[in-house]
């Protein structure tokens, strides 16, 4: 039958049907038009050429191997020809046809390049048979891939594709085996839109075959998906192949659909099921396995031999040996023979659970069966008799295994290292050594397999009696290796060891040598084995001209959690003196190392030399160590200078960042900048710490915004931040400003919110209440402080003098002093100040000059404070010409 294809077409009326009329045209643009047109409908009859047409009119009659093309289909529109109309068919083919293999092959041979498939060609020509071309399709696909490609596009040229869904599953084959997902999709997509092929399971089937083939279990998945989405159902190859692929990618949950469909469509593959078996023993979901078990044995089918394996290695896999023997009894009963994959799965379920007798039943039953062990069965036994220590046993049948010409496998090796490592067999492990460099391992294998095997041992002591010979020769020559051994042993404490193999090296990379060392001292301070980082370090080839300058931070970083900080403070003047310069991490170290020890100012010489550098720019740690030695070192300027440097730095600024400038600038920005960061720390969603709470408490106080300093103790109080502290500044505050209705209130709030009136609160009440002069509410304090068992700190005992001083209460002020020699702490600088203060107030002028000598005896110097008041008690005394003495002499001193 002829092809009937729709073509607009526009012919002279005045043509004369029955004469041959050869008309010129290219079927990928407009026809030409005729000066006069007018729309008629023919049909003509194709028969020649590919880029030209013969067109001749007929009546309808159909001729074999013609392929008519209408004018005008009935009823259709008779518009005229032009660009702007529609684009003919094979136009249509050719965009929406489009893929990638095809495309290639057009682009490499031309449009013209597919007339060189003639008429003869391969047998067929364009008025043969679809059936003739699908049967030269088929034997080009089975081995010539390219041409399968170009025949086949000769065929879309020719028409021959119209329903033919045969030709496109021999051509999705192509593309399968080639990988060209997207092409093989447009081609589906094509068989539909343009050739009106009936799209079935076939044409899937096909490209989900080739994704099996090749393991793509992805692609085969995508697939499988697309095939459910166009409402075709899978038949049982298609469930077959897409579970066997889930199964090699162990992707459970599209199996598990895929199992369920099958189950769903009442549909019975076999291995289907043996693949959800396998899956669910391999991924350890033991209980699914029997499930799928029980489903299976209530199948009406018969099982095959891939069903009765699964089974019997999932028993096994579980330890189910009864199971088991069940099983491998049943599939024997039903008529299959003895396998050695069944008696191999047996022994091995045995050796899991340590039962070395029924495994040697099993395996000495071998022979009576007619059956030969194979490489499997000597290594499953291996293994069992390794698993339940028997030596002996396991190196019997090492011996056989070799014996039998076959080689064991890398579980065997470890496994029998392993038994002898903890026999202390080392005469044994030499030889299986000697097996491994025999059997072309190699020596880096070798070397991880012998120190996985006596770490698993608990016998790593024993590894450097073992690693000699040929083995410890090619460590000594190899980087590498030489690495993975030191690191062991430095791991297990083998420093000693260490060190040997790096004396004995015989590679040379000082580079590599540098940054080897450096490794095994981090994981000594990893693991906090700081003496064997100090030993390491020792060992290290000294190039005092050039230090390497990440070894010795992390080595001034060792030393510093040894609290060796006089070693550390050496290596950093080394490291100085070299003329090698400092990195940030290097300065870290060094700011931390100070700070620790309590060397504020060096640390600050440190600070000022990191400045100095002009390519040093700190990161967020290093400005929050700045931040807190400048505060610790009460350098308000720097604070200040660097608080302004941060903003411009363009630093991000995280909770921590936020909490340590408003804790370590408090007392070194004006209160309006301060407060302005802590409104930006809660904008921004970050939540102060306590400390920080406690600060801006302190800040708010001082400044007498109450109201704010409330705000803020409440949102503590919120996020249950506020502590005893937190109340005692706010009662601090309360008592400087003289408000102690204030003070009075936040005390009983602080009872209230359950907080013992703590000692800096009755301190700060002692003081407000003394300095006003309400001696009553003084003395209750005191009283209260008895009571509830809180005892006066140097702090309170200054307080006492100086209220009691003021009051020219000189018999209460000696009680005090008494109380703070004898039971107290002492005096302190403070509290000789206050003293001197409280006999010039009483008129004790010898007194007050005695409290010097007194102070120098006690190992407490004098400071500025302890003149001018002592210079002051001389001057409310009339004593003007000491006061002079003492003032001439404060300025001796440097005070001035």
């Amino acid at each position: 039958m002829a092809k009937i294809l729709p073509f607009p077409f526009q012919i002279d009326k005045a043509h004369e049907p029955n004469k041959l009329k050869t008309l010129s045209f290219n079927p990928f643009s407009p026809f030409p038009s005729n000066p006069n047109p007018q729309t008629l409908s023919f049909s003509f009859i194709v028969f020649a050429g590919f880029n030209h047409r013969y067109i001749k009119p007929c009546h309808g009659q159909d001729e074999v191997g013609t392929v008519i093309v209408r004018t005008k289909s009935p009823g259709g529109d008779s518009g005229a020809w032009n660009g702007a109309g529609r684009r003919g068919v094979w136009k249509r083919v050719r965009e929406k046809g489009n893929n990638n293999v095809l495309d290639a092959m057009r682009k490499e041979m031309g449009d013209d390049g597919f007339d060189e498939l003639g008429d003869g060609m391969y047998g067929v020509r364009r008025f043969s048979s679809v059936e003739s071309c699908n049967i030269v399709l088929r034997r080009l696909e089975k081995g010539k891939d390219s041409e399968a490609l170009r025949f086949f596009l000769w065929m879309r040229r020719n028409g021959k594709l119209k329903g033919n869904v045969m030709g496109y599953c021999l051509v999705l084959r192509v593309l399968g085996r080639r990988g060209d997902w997207d092409g093989a999709e447009k081609l589906v997509q094509e068989m539909k839109a343009v050739w009106d092929c009936v799209v079935d399971r076939r044409v899937f089937n096909t490209v989900i075959y080739a994704c099996s083939k090749r393991g793509n279990v992805e692609v085969g998945a995508r697939w499988f998906r697309f095939m459910l989405e166009n409402d075709i159902e899978p038949d049982v190859a298609t469930i077959g192949m897409i579970m066997s692929l889930y199964q090699k990618g162990w992707n459970v949950k599209e199996a598990e659909f895929a199992f369920s469909l099958m189950r769903e469509l009442n549909l019975e593959c076999l291995s289907a099921y043996s693949s959800m078996i396998t899956i669910y023993t391999r991924l350890g979901l033991h209980s699914k396995a029997e499930d799928v078990i029980g489903l299976l044995n209530q199948a009406e089918v018969k099982l095959n031999l891939e069903n009765w394996l699964v089974m019997l290695n999932s028993y096994c896999q579980q330890g189910k040996l009864e199971q088991a023997e069940s099983t491998l009894v049943s599939m024997q009963d039903v008529g299959f023979p003895p396998n050695i994959v069944a008696y191999n799965t047996m022994i091995t379920g045995y050796g899991r659970v340590s039962n070395m007798d029924a495994a040697e039943a099993m395996f000495q039953s071998l022979e009576l069966v007619g059956l030969k062990p194979d490489e499997t069965t000597y290594r499953s036994m291996i293994e069992g008799y390794a698993r339940a220590g028997n030596s002996r046993k396991a190196k019997w049948y090492y011996e056989e295994l070799r014996a039998s010409g076959f080689k064991p496998n890398s579980s065997n090796l470890f496994s029998m290292i392993t038994l002898h490592a903890k026999f202390d067999d080392v005469v044994a492990v030499i030889e299986i050594l000697d097996d491994m460099i025999k059997m072309g391992c190699q020596a880096s294998s070798i070397l991880s397999t012998v120190l996985q095997a006596y770490e698993k041992a608990g016998r790593f002591d024993m590894v450097p009696l073992v690693v000699k010979g040929s083995l410890y020769e090619y460590i000594l020559v190899s980087r590498t290796a030489c690495s993975v051994l030191v690191m062991a042993y430095v791991k297990q404490g083998l420093v000693d060891d260490a060190m040997k193999v790096l004396e004995e090296k015989l590679w040379k990379d000082r580079r590599y040598e540098d940054n080897l060392y450096h490794l095994l001292i981090c994981s000594c301070k990893e693991l906090d084995l700081l003496d064997n980082a100090v030993k390491i370090f020792a060992h290290l080839p000294r190039y005092d001209d050039n230090p390497n300058l990440h070894i010795v931070s992390t080595m001034i970083g060792v030393y510093s959690s040894m609290n060796r900080f006089s070693d550390a403070e050496n290596l950093y003047q080394k490291v100085k003196f070299s003329g090698v310069e400092m990195d940030l991490l290097a300065f870290s170290v060094v700011i931390r190392m100070y700070a620790k020890a309590g060397s504020l100012d060096e640390a600050c010489l440190v600070l000022d030399a990191m400045e100095d550098q002009k390519n040093i720019v700190p990161d967020v740690y290093v400005i929050r160590d700045m931040l807190r030695i400048y505060q610790k070192c009460k350098k308000q300027d720097k604070l200040a200078e660097l608080y302004y440097k941060i903003l411009n730095s363009g630093v991000t600024w995280d909770q921590e960042m936020y909490n340590c400038v408003i804790n370590c600038c408090a007392h070194a920005l004006p209160f309006d900048e301060l407060s302005q960061v802590f409104d930006e720390m809660i904008q921004h969603g970050f939540t102060p710490n306590t400390i920080t709470y406690n600060v801006m408490l302190d800040v708010y106080g001082k400044a007498k915004q109450f109201h704010k300093a409330w705000k803020v103790l409440n949102m503590a109080k919120k996020q249950g931040l506020a502590d005893a502290i937190s109340y005692s500044t706010l009662i601090a505050a309360y008592g400087k400003s003289k408000d102690l209705e204030g003070m009075r209130s936040t005390v009983k709030n602080m009872q209230f919110n359950g907080f013992s009136v703590s000692l800096e609160a009755y301190n700060s009440m002692l003081d407000a209440y003394g300095k006003a002069k309400q001696m009553e509410n003084f003395r209750n304090v005191l009283q209260r402080m008895k009571e509830s068992n809180c005892y006066s700190d140097s702090y309170t005992y200054n307080i006492l003098i100086n209220i009691y001083g003021e009051q020219g209460w000189i018999e209460e002020v000696a009680a005090v002093l008494t109380e703070l020699k004898e039971y107290g702490p002492g005096p302190n600088l403070c509290s000789y100040n206050t003293l001197i203060k409280a006999y010039g107030i009483a008129g004790l002028v010898v007194d007050a000059v005695s409290v010097i000598k007194e102070m120098l005896d006690n190992g407490i110097n004098p400071d500025k404070i302890t003149y001018l008041n002592l210079i002051t008690a001389l001057k409310r005394n009339d004593s003007i010409f000491e006061a002079v003495k003492w003032s001439l002499w404060m300025k001796q001193l440097g005070f001035s």
